[in-house]
């Protein structure tokens, strides 16, 4: 609500200093609105598919059953698929922790939901184009496993 009105206010400012400019600018805004759109309903509709399959209880049934290696795989899995925003993904790792999930598994979990994007692909791909988004994606992955080993290491729930 906060950042409606301080856009608002700004948007009201802008119009005071140049209307011309401001109306322009609104005017391109709402064209690339419209341009994003059809991704933006796409995305929309299969995180609102991922959510319905994947609820909190049969995540939790997944992600906790003693298979450290399969749990990871699964966790970093669902978390790439599922497109769930920090204040969704953040309180679901603290009931996950509560629910004995361990530390490496809410780890990778967590962390490929916020890098990696599998269903908000196709909207990375109209604005970085395939190779990047590709590439991104990939790398998010990786560091997700490097940063769920690091966390499995600290709190020794990972020998090597």
């Amino acid at each position: 609500m906060l950042f409606w009105l301080i856009t608002g206010i700004l948007l009201l400012f802008s119009f005071l200093v140049d209307p011309d400019k401001s109306r322009k600018a609104v005017r391109i805004a709402y064209q690339r609105l419209l341009a994003i759109f059809p991704s933006l309903l796409a995305m929309l509709i299969l995180v609102s598919l991922v959510l319905y399959l994947f609820p909190q209880d049969r995540i939790i049934f997944y992600l906790g059953n003693g298979r450290k290696i399969v749990n990871i795989i699964i966790a970093a899995l669902v978390g790439s698929i599922a497109a769930v925003p920090g204040f969704i993904a953040f309180p679901l790792a603290g009931i996950l922790r509560d629910n004995g999930i361990s530390y490496t598994i809410i780890a990778v979990f967590t962390t490929t939901l916020m890098m990696v994007g599998v269903t908000t692909f196709p909207v990375e791909v109209t604005y970085l184009g395939k190779k990047v988004a590709l590439i991104r994606n990939i790398i998010g992955f990786v560091i997700a496993l490097i940063v769920a080993l690091l966390i499995g290491l600290y709190f020794g729930e990972v020998t090597l």
